[in-house]
Formats: C-alpha cells, structure tokens, sequence
C-alpha cells in the first residue's frame, strides 16, 4: 500500500479547546513520526511546540465561536452588539432612565396693602429648569413653568401684625413635576464639510439631548430618523394664566436635524450629508420677479416650503462653526427618593411682572423663602434591562411597527417610552373582563429608592397616557392601573451530603435562590415551585431536598395584599396560579428565604 495512503487520518472537527487539540496532535505524532519525536515530557521541546499550536486553535476556535454568536440576535450576548441588531429592527436604546415625581412648592409673599390677600404684584413665576437636591444629594429639574398667582393654589396666612393682626405675609403652596439629573454644556468645533458628520458627547448617564445651536444662531432640532422633516415646537402660552396651558405645540418643518445614537460609554450626533453653503430648496421672495398675470396664486415652485423634504440629503450637517449642546445627564446612582427626602432649593429662576418697579429686597427675600418637598416618592426603574429582557423589547419592537393592536405592541411601546419621560420596571396590559367594549387595563409598577416594588406615580402614568395615545388603536380605551403586590416567603428543608457542613451548605442554598430571584417576576407570572427544587439540588453539598413550602409575607414591611397559597396552587402542586393583576415579589431575601438542613 502506498504510504501516501497509511497517512490518511480522520479528523474529528469536534475538537475546538486546547486539551483535545493538543491530544489529537499527540496521536498523530505518535503514530506518523515515531523516530523523529520520542520525547513529549512537559520539559520537551516536542511538548511545547504542541502547546503552541493547540493554544494557536484553541485562540483561533474562540473567535470563530464569538463572531458566530455576535452575528445573530438570538446568540449575542454583548450588550454593545445586541443594541446593534435593536438597531436594525427599529429598536431604539434609550438610555439610563430617568424619575419622575410631583414636588410641593412653597413661597411666601408680602400682603397687600389692604391685608386682604397677597400682593399681586410680587406673585412669582418660578421658571422652568430650576433645580432642587435631596438629601442623599441628587438632583432634579422642575420641567414646567409654576406660577404662583393661580387661583388654584392653596394659600394661608404665614405672618400677622402683633397689634392689629392683620396679615403682613401669605404662604403660597403650588405643585410642579420634576425630573431626576441636572443641565450640562459643551462646545464642539467643527472643521470643513464632512459628510454624515458625527459628533462625540463623552458624557455618562446622558438622558436627552436638550439643544444643538452653532456659533450661527441655527437651531438643530432631535427627529427619530434624518428623512423626517416635521417636528412639534414647543413655544411658550402668552395667555398661560388665563387657560392654564404653559405651553402651544406648533408643528415646523426643518432642515437642520440630527439623530441621538449610543453605544456603552458615549452619546453620538449623527447629521445628515447636506451642504450649508449649497443653494437653497426654497426661493427668496425679495431676489425673485414673479409675472403673476392677473392670477390670485402663485405657481411658481420655488415657494414651496415643503421641497425640504425632496432632498436626499438628509438635513443640513454643520461646517466651519462651533456647536453648543445642551443635555441633560441623570444620576449615576439610583434617581427613587422617598417621601420628604426633595427638600432642598438649588439654583431658583423666579420671574416677575414688572420687575423694575418691585423692591429688590422683597424678591429676594420672597427667593429665600422658597421651599421645596416632595409629598408622594418619586419613582421608576432604577436599573438598565438586562440583556435578555432587552432582546425580548427588541423581538416586540419588529412586528409592532408604530402602531400597537396586539398585547405584545403596548408592552413594548410601554418599555419603548423615551427615558427622559420617565420608565417603570414592569408592564402588562389585559382586556377588561367587565367591559364589552375594547376596554384594556394597563397595569405598571416601579421600584423604590431601594429597588424594591412600588406603585407608579400619577406623573409617569400621564406620560404614558400621552405617549401611548399617537399608536393606540382609535376605538380602544386604555385604563392605566396599579397591580396587586404579593410578598413571598419561601421555606425549604435540605438533606446534605455525608461530611458536608451544615452551616455552608444552607448559607449556599439561601444566597442561590435570592441570586435565583433577583431580577423579579413579571405582572400575572406564575411561581414554579419546581425550579426551587432544581436550584436547590445543584447546589454544592445538597444531597436531596426533602420540602418546598411557600408563604404569603404581610405586616409593616410588607405590601398587604393577601393570596390564599394552597388555594392557588396547581392540582399536582408544583407552580402557583398568579392572577394577570397580581406581581410577585421575594422583597426582604436575607429574612423571607429560611431553610433547615437536616
């Protein structure tokens, strides 16, 4: 036979990691160079020289392995790549998520002359972007103007003459929405035309982007994608006092535009490809004769505001300027507060009519007086999603394409909802079994200062609403609800393995099952009894375990709803039943999960 035959081996493509690689060059260098390698010792040069080479493909099969399983969404696990796939089905990343609250605002304010009421004069309006701190030492935003001369405001009287009695100074109560985060600002310069110019924010904890101006004077406006021309101004109401709406939605069209993208670390601008200095899409009436010929219209084209959205170059991008963004970064930390904990004034902005006329020293004073507490917590998601629950957002934001008819479509633009809005940690929404008509009930829930499960303040849920209303289907009716929250308890008893210690064997066992359930339940989610059971027994030093019993946590600690176990339970008692407006919650680990070891 000839020996270019004896040579013919199979290989067995199987073998990726270094300690297979390595044997199979072993096999073969035993069995084809008997006389040529005889020494493979750990000390040889024969040994290293495989070493070598199965370190070579054991490097090159990882990243094979790698770039395979980045390609796909399904098997990404890189936060980085998985928002790279979103990307591309329409998924949108928004960021750390901002909190949302209501705060009460206090100022008091000289009397009039004649003592009954304040003096109108020196009722101020505290302006929108003022700032307040807690005392952990966050920060938040007022984001609407409030103004203290409304009748709606509570007022009483804060200070008497001691001889007549007669009020000298009210005390004003209004109330105003606040964001957690605080305004930054900074300059970027720009160099000759760039196509698809790209601007660099290396901030942290970006949450939105509030203004982009050049060295110019030309507003660049935020759109979802660069063919949208359209967006909604928002210009302050001149008759705010009289009607009550601080703020007039006027739709413009725009040249000038950008996107918001992000990766890890930073937050991106990205412009279009448009030349400032080409020339533009819509005449100038003053360089332009027109033969009218008697007609009451105009028919030249060159008016036209709406040739904007003709050009294929997607906005304007900027050249030879210097751009000032303005964004808003949230907290680093948690952004929850508990109630009372916002009580501190940061940097006030109080405008008042007139102000020339007025005494320096009453506004000051009426600046001094201005207090600030939040009567009710301020609330959301204090955690980014992890990478599972983000690509669940993402295979729900493919098929929802902007509108929501299915349950699938309102969770997700739910989840979808800009973070500078605020967000919650759980969504569901279920049809209204007492409603004949498309009635759905959305139930929300948020997360403490602690991270623990509480209900969605009233600001969040009117965001929602607003939010929620340009996708909803015209003849559904959305109520948005809170969800029941059941605290469980969970006790188990172990059997340990011969000459394993007790104590490190439960301490093992109560540190898996919190590590188990630390991420939560979701709204209406069943409890699996079963996966305690496995949990339990590939813990090291388990032999078997013998009970598995849940218990309904209730007292001061805990939330009060009350959920009959065994009668909730299924007939062969292995998951318990949750009703669709009901959570789980596991809230206190270290003291709710208890077992024994015997």
């Amino acid at each position: 036979m000839p020996n270019d035959e004896k040579k013919i081996v199979p290989i067995d493509y199987t073998h990726r990691e270094f300690n297979s690689i390595r044997k199979d060059l072993m096999e073969i260098a035993e069995r084809f160079y008997p006389e040529t390698f005889q020494d493979f010792s750990e000390a040889s040069f024969g040994s290293i020289m495989l070493d070598a080479v199965a370190y070579v493909g054991d490097q090159l099969s990882l990243y094979l392995d790698y770039n395979v399983n980045e390609s796909f969404l399904d098997t990404a696990y890189q936060r980085s790549n998985i928002v790279r796939h979103g990307r591309i089905l329409g998924y949108k990343d928004t960021g750390r998520p901002s909190t949302y609250g209501q705060v009460a605002l206090f100022a008091m304010v000289p009397a009039s002359t004649t003592g009954v009421g304040p003096d109108n004069r020196y009722l101020p309006i505290l302006k929108r972007g003022s700032t307040f701190t807690s005392n952990t030492g966050l920060n938040f935003v007022l984001l609407e103007n409030i103004d203290f001369a409304n009748p709606k405001n509570a007022m009483v009287i804060a200070q008497s003459d001691a001889s007549t009695n007669t009020p000298t100074k009210f005390a004003i109560k209004a109330y105003g929405n606040v964001v957690s985060g605080f305004f930054s600002k900074k300059d970027i310069s720009v160099g000759p035309y760039q196509k698809f110019f790209r601007a660099t924010l290396a901030a942290d904890n970006i949450s939105e982007v509030i203004s982009v101006v050049d060295s110019e004077g030309n507003e660049y406006f935020e759109v979802d994608y660069l063919s949208q021309d359209i967006v909604f101004k928002e210009l302050p109401n001149s008759n705010f006092r009289n009607d009550n709406v601080p703020s007039v939605m006027k739709p413009t069209l725009v040249s000038r535009k950008f996107v918001v993208e992000r990766d890890r670390y930073n937050t991106y601008l990205q412009f279009g490809s448009g030349k400032s200095t080409e020339s533009e899409l819509v005449a100038n009436p003053q360089a332009v004769a027109l033969d009218v010929y008697g007609k009451d219209y105009v028919s030249n084209t060159t008016f036209d505001p709406s040739r904007l959205s003709e050009t294929e170059s997607f906005g304007t991008v900027p050249s030879n300027t210097t751009l000032t963004v303005v964004y808003r970064t949230t907290n680093p930390i948690n952004s929850n507060v508990a109630v009372g904990a916002l009580n501190t004034a940061g940097n006030i902005q109080l405008m008042f009519d007139n102000r020339a006329s007025l005494s320096d020293t009453t506004v000051n004073q009426i600046q001094q007086s201005l207090e600030v507490i939040n009567e009710t917590p301020i609330v959301g998601d204090v955690n980014n999603p992890t990478s599972a629950e983000l690509k669940r957002r993402i295979y729900d934001t493919f098929p929802t394409q902007n509108r929501a008819v299915t349950q699938a479509d309102y969770e997700n633009l739910v989840y979808r909802m800009p973070a500078k809005f605020g967000s919650v940690k759980r969504c569901s929404i279920q049809k209204d079994p007492n409603s004949q008509k498309r009635n759905l009930n959305l139930y929300v829930i948020s997360e403490d200062q602690y991270g623990k499960l509480t209900k969605t303040n009233r600001t969040i849920k009117n965001n929602i609403k607003t939010w929620l209303n340009q996708y909803r289907m015209i003849n559904d009716t959305i109520d948005i609800l809170d969800p029941f929250i059941v605290n469980l308890g969970i006790d188990f008893i172990v059997k340990p393995q011969l000459g394993a210690d007790k104590y490190d064997v439960l301490n093992r066992c109560i540190n898996t099952l919190a590590a188990k359930y630390n991420q939560g339940y979701f709204i209406g989610e069943s409890f699996y009894i079963s996966d305690v059971y496995e949990e339990l027994k590939n813990v090291k030093g388990v032999l078997d375990v013998l009970k598995v019993k849940l218990t309904n946590k209730v007292g001061s600690s805990y939330a009060d709803t009350v959920l009959e176990i065994n009668d909730n339970l299924s007939p062969d008692g292995s998951y318990l039943l949750v009703p669709n407006n009901v959570i789980l919650e596991i809230k206190f680990p270290s003291q709710d999960i208890r077992g024994k070891v015997r």
